[in-house]
């Protein structure tokens, strides 16, 4: 998520919420959405490790970290593009097809996973569809303010990225077929993980992100396996889709903006860099009927990469003791707080985690 995927919590239907166990399901690194299924891993000609780095010479755009960033993030928004895309952790792999479509001021994007349980997700500008094949199911919901791969948080707020990462140029290797400038963000502290950013020399569209831990361990990856960038922008193979969900369920749950203030809760000292993104609550409910649990949901992010914490009724059925697990570059830490259930997210260490649920105080 890794920013190439931000972390999938166990859900319902893939939605966002913390359930009794970490890791039930994780972000798809491709989905500029939010969808979430882990599937079986394929035989695949796609590196488990990282793709070495060449000693060709840095192109220009390299050179100006802040343009090389927007460039990213220009082409993840602007280009259309088709590929496979495949990410990997310690116990998974997830293959996804991506398609991603720009024409004039509008967007169009489909994805589907090529393994586990048969899924789409259809993007049209804000307006997002999960549809479930299997239970003729379809949620639509507006896309949160996350980027997804192969965009990267950082638009906007690149001087927050610099304060927390030093930028250091890697030379040039080969993604998918493609010429890629290869860049490593190397964390300036103990509260992040450093990332390793691969762009497509022509477009800046990026094709790899690898998550990497303490003496740059490869914790996860995400890469296109195969990708044509500059295809022709084909609307309708989303839009004639989102004309066929008749005899669908179609759900809208409802979400509702708020704040950690407004709901009687404040962040005390939390982990340095970390700032408010976006905060919900959002009905436990699919369907949103009345009466179900409500989830608080406040999402903090340094530039580069999110954590996610959620406050939820104590439910003992479905809640254990205290929780701390990870998948890969994802750590997950539950813990009850009197008559509140707390999850916190994030592919950042564990400490970090622990740090955002402490500093969280039921205001007085």
């Amino acid at each position: 998520m890794p920013v190439l995927r931000v972390p999938l919590k166990p859900s319902v239907h893939g939605r966002d919420w913390p359930a009794g166990r970490p890791g039930a399901a994780r972000w798809a690194a491709a989905a500029s959405l939010g969808l979430g299924l882990a599937v079986a891993a394929p035989a695949l000609a796609q590196p488990a490790g990282p793709v070495p780095a060449t000693s060709s010479p840095v192109s220009a755009p390299v050179s100006d970290a802040r343009a090389w960033l927007q460039r990213v993030n220009d082409a993840a928004r602007l280009r259309s593009y088709e590929g496979t895309l495949v990410s990997s952790d310690a116990r998974s792999m997830m293959v996804w097809r991506v398609a991603h479509y720009a024409d004039g001021g509008q967007q169009a994007e489909r994805i589907d996973a090529l393994g586990g349980e048969p899924l789409t997700v259809l993007r049209y500008n804000d307006v997002v569809h999960k549809v479930w094949l299997r239970t003729r199911v379809a949620e639509v919901e507006q896309r949160d303010a996350r980027a997804r791969f192969p965009a990267l948080p950082a638009a906007g707020s690149e001087q927050q990225v610099f304060e927390w990462y030093e930028w250091q140029p890697k030379g040039a290797a080969r993604v998918a077929g493609h010429e890629a400038e290869v860049v490593l963000l190397k964390a300036r502290d103990a509260a992040r993980f450093s990332q390793r950013l691969w762009a497509e020399r022509g477009s800046g569209l990026l094709l790899r992100v690898d998550i990497l831990g303490p003496g740059e361990q490869l914790l996860e990856w995400a890469a296109f396996s195969d990708i044509l960038i500059g295809v022709r922008p084909r609307m309708h193979a989303v839009t004639d889709q989102l004309r066929r969900l008749d005899g669908y369920r179609v759900l809208r749950p409802a979400v509702l903006p708020t704040s950690l203030d407004n709901e009687g809760w404040q962040l005390q000292a939390p982990p340095p860099g970390f700032r408010p993104v976006q905060c919900a609550k959002r009905s436990l409910d699919p369907a949103g009927a009345a009466g179900a649990p409500v989830v608080l949901q406040a999402i903090y992010s340094d530039g580069l990469t999110h954590v996610s914490l959620f406050i939820e009724p104590f439910d003992a059925k479905r809640h254990q003791a205290e929780v701390a697990g990870s998948i890969g570059a994802t750590h997950t830490y539950m813990a009850r707080r009197d008559d509140q259930w707390v999850t916190v997210m994030g592919d950042v260490p564990m400490e970090t985690l622990k740090r955002f649920a402490s500093a969280l105080q039921k205001k007085r």
